[in-house]
């Protein structure tokens, strides 16, 4: 029988199936399946949070491997023009000495007319007040006021977008290519061309050295001199010495990455040493972008951090600018009104690895802050006296995911505590909308109505919206909330009782929804965006004393899962969470009479890896549907994002079809544009070349990926002509034959 267990990938079965969240016993299935069998763990580095769940309820052994390096998003296609014309009207001068009218004049309309073909101006407008949304030019026909700088600047955002651009391979150093993208998206406009190449040329002359420690001593003695001989320099000597000392420190800090980045060898090492019952040592799990070199090398045994000292200094100052932003943007588009409620998502990814960043924006709306004792840990979320606030407590409707209720039972119970002391605080109903929402649940004769704090049932995960939307058996989009609603009715808290109980609240979550004008998420992660997934994993049984081949950690298709696996390896998809919620609070909206159509529900996304938890200067938060496309122009409908994806077999296909699936959900809980899925078509169904390469990698993701664009046409979420559904359903039948030929030749062997 086999020896041991490795599980490529995060995201598998045994940790997510039914039984004790923070310890097994007998009757959890996790605890039957796994037996004594070591579970060797190799999971992604840049998230800590799940990996505990596997180590708690798994019994697993990680070992953290990289996340795939990064890109700049590029100008491609339609954009590639625009950024010529943008280049052209920067460079151009005074032609006409006479008239002095200069040639930038005859491009103004060229760029603007281009803008709008290319629908950029919903994702960066052009601002006649800088800051104010309401001031965008919306017209057929550029405004002359519009100055010429507005033009330099706009292009640059959507090329300076961070997008994944490739997948990792275990065990394997990463190429010169592969550095250079890591050192960009770190370094940015800091570390110059020449420095990089140069960083590079010098890491490899070192690791080609047979005497490291000799170079080490040449390079002291070296900076041993140089500092000596800085004694007696003049001032304007200082000046250009400490210039040079900063680019010879960034230099050396980039040098230090490299260094650590080539160590990705030890990944499939300490794979091998698991097997051989050798110790793997641990280290802190995390995002380079964010979290710095803390997180490297890996093929460590990750770690997450202390839940009793959440939020962080960085992560409460942050959490407050962005709460003030969410309101900000809420008032400006609601006549100045704040939000009664705000649902704010509290996942445990996001939680780790901004400090609870999350936990600080709820205490932020409802005006409280954190108490520490003396050790450093937080025991009391006390409330900020009105005068202090300046403006009404707002309520929240926390939305806890299943990793977050177990991994943080101490902030639930300080949550649900802050709660119940605002519902019976003695102040005005109209500056504390918990007090109000309680009372009136309180007169219907509702239990709890303080309860704010709303998940999955006690030791089950996910809301299952995934897993409708998978298998295309929903009715409409109303159906996707109710989903949602049902799947997380359950309160939690210290007043609901003692450990990981929880109590359906059904009344209480109605109210809440109902009273809901505002969702938060947060994005914690520059390669997770809204669009993206992060479930494909694999487990492969091996003897502890076989050969251990290098693979790619994501060249894996996952089997069709069963029925109490599926939930398992679709659950981090935003939209069957955030989306679905938005859509539930949407359901308990009043039909307006003029449209037909209930009043709409904002999402406001906040990027947590903007800066880092120390940046104070600013938290950007943005409408989901500008987020969407931003994520979609620079990701999906990217021709090098959907190269790279190419070339990396069944398991880049995979990942298309996946964000297929997923542009059905978010089409389905909130809005995407029609040209997101007529340029979809075109890059993957229409294009022979594409298409051929992703059937003949993955034919199972082709297939998904023709069927989610005729079951977007078909319901109602795209508007195309006949001929083009004629093409998907022809490409649809022979994608199926070809699904069909090749499970008979497996039936046949």
């Amino acid at each position: 029988g086999s020896q041991a267990v490795i599980h490529l990938g995060m995201h598998g079965t045994v940790e997510w199936l039914p039984g004790q969240p923070l310890g097994n016993d007998r009757q959890s299935w996790s605890d039957e399946l796994i037996g004594s069998l070591p579970n060797i763990y190799v999971y992604a580095a840049n998230n800590p949070s799940e990996s505990i769940l596997a180590k708690r309820r798994g019994y697993g052994t990680l070992v953290s491997y990289n996340v795939p390096p990064y890109g700049r998003a590029g100008l491609y296609l339609e954009l590639a023009n625009l950024k010529d014309l943008v280049a052209e009207y920067r460079g151009a001068e005074v032609t006409d000495e006479a008239s002095g009218k200069s040639s930038r004049t005859d491009l103004r309309d060229a760029i603007w007319g281009s803008c709008q073909r290319c629908e950029i101006l919903n994702d960066v407008p052009l601002l006649a007040t800088p800051g104010d949304i309401s001031s965008a030019f919306a017209e057929p026909d550029l405004d002359s006021s519009i100055s010429d700088e507005t033009f330099d600047d706009w292009i640059l955002h959507v090329a300076d977008y961070l997008s994944q651009v490739a997948l990792h391979t275990l065990g394997s150093p990463p190429s010169d290519e592969d550095l250079a993208a890591y050192l960009n998206a770190y370094f940015g406009e800091r570390l110059s061309p020449d420095e990089l190449d140069n960083v590079i040329a010098d890491w490899h002359q070192q690791s080609n050295s047979q005497d490291h420690g000799r170079n080490w001593l040449g390079r002291f003695t070296s900076w041993l001199s140089n500092f000596a001989a800085e004694f007696g320099t003049s001032a304007e000597e200082d000046t250009s010495k400490i210039n040079t000392a900063e680019g010879d420190s960034i230099c050396t800090e980039a040098t230090d990455i490299v260094s650590l980045l080539s160590r990705n060898t030890e990944e499939l090492d300490a794979v091998v040493t698991a097997l051989d019952g050798g110790y793997v040592p641990p280290k802190p799990g995390g995002d380079l972008l964010r979290d710095g070199t803390s997180v490297l090398p890996t093929g460590k045994n990750m770690h997450a951090l202390d839940p009793y000292r959440m939020p962080s200094a960085g992560a409460w100052i942050r959490g407050q600018l962005a709460a003030e932003e969410v309101i900000r943007q809420h008032q400006q588009s609601n006549d100045g009104k704040f939000p009664e409620t705000t649902a704010v998502t509290l996942w445990g990814l996001d939680t780790i690895k901004t400090r609870g960043e999350s936990i600080a924006i709820v205490l932020s709306l409802v005006g409280a802050k954190p108490v520490k004792e003396g050790t450093g840990r937080v025991v009391r979320f006390d409330l900020v006296s009105i005068e202090e606030l300046g403006r009404p407590r707002i309520d929240v409707l926390a939305s806890l995911s299943g990793i977050f209720r177990d991994s943080f039972a101490n902030v639930v119970d300080l949550l649900d505590d802050m709660f119940e002391r605002a519902a019976s605080a003695d102040e005005p109903d109209e500056m504390n909308f918990i007090k109000k929402h309680a009372n009136e649940l309180s007169a219907d004769g509702v239990e709890r109505p303080a309860a704010r704090l709303f998940s999955n049932p006690p030791g089950d995960y996910g809301s299952m919206v995934n897993e409708v939307v998978g298998s295309g058996d929903w009715q409409n989009e109303d159906s996707l909330g109710e989903t949602w609603k049902g799947r997380n009715v359950f309160a939690y808290g210290r007043n609901e009782g003692s450990g990981s109980g929880g109590t359906a609240r059904p009344k209480v979550l109605d109210k809440l929804l109902a009273t809901t004008e505002r969702v938060v998420q947060e994005i914690d992660s520059v390669e997770y965006g809204l669009t993206d997934i992060q479930e494909v994993s694999g487990v492969i049984m091996v003897a502890a004393n076989n050969m251990l081949i290098p693979a790619r950690v994501w060249d894996l298709t996952p089997p069709p899962p069963s029925t109490h696996t599926r939930s398992c390896l679709l659950m981090a998809q935003y939209y069957a969470n955030t989306g679905a919620l938005k859509k539930a609070a949407e359901n308990r909206k009043p039909v307006d009479g003029n449209s037909g159509e209930r009043k709409k529900v904002a999402l406001s996304v906040i990027e947590a890896f903007g800066g880092g938890s120390g940046d104070t200067a600013k938290v950007p938060v943005r409408d989901v549907e500008d987020v969407l496309r931003l994520e979609y122009r620079s990701k999906l409908l990217n021709p090098k994002w959907r190269d790279a994806m190419i070339a990396q077999g069944s398991g880049g296909a995979y990942e298309v079809s996946q964000r297929m699936t997923a542009m059905v959900g978010w089409a389905a809980t909130t809005k995407v544009d029609n040209f997101v899925f007529s340029e979809a078509a075109e890059r993957y169904a229409l294009d022979e070349d594409v298409s051929r390469a992703l059937q003949k990698s993955n034919p199972e993701a082709w297939k998904n990926t023709v069927r989610r664009l005729l079951e977007a046409a078909g319901r109602g979420m795209w508007e195309t002509d006949e001929e083009t559904l004629d093409k998907l359903r022809e490409l649809y039948a022979d994608a199926d034959d070809m699904v069909e030929r090749v499970a008979s030749s497996f039936q046949k062997e």
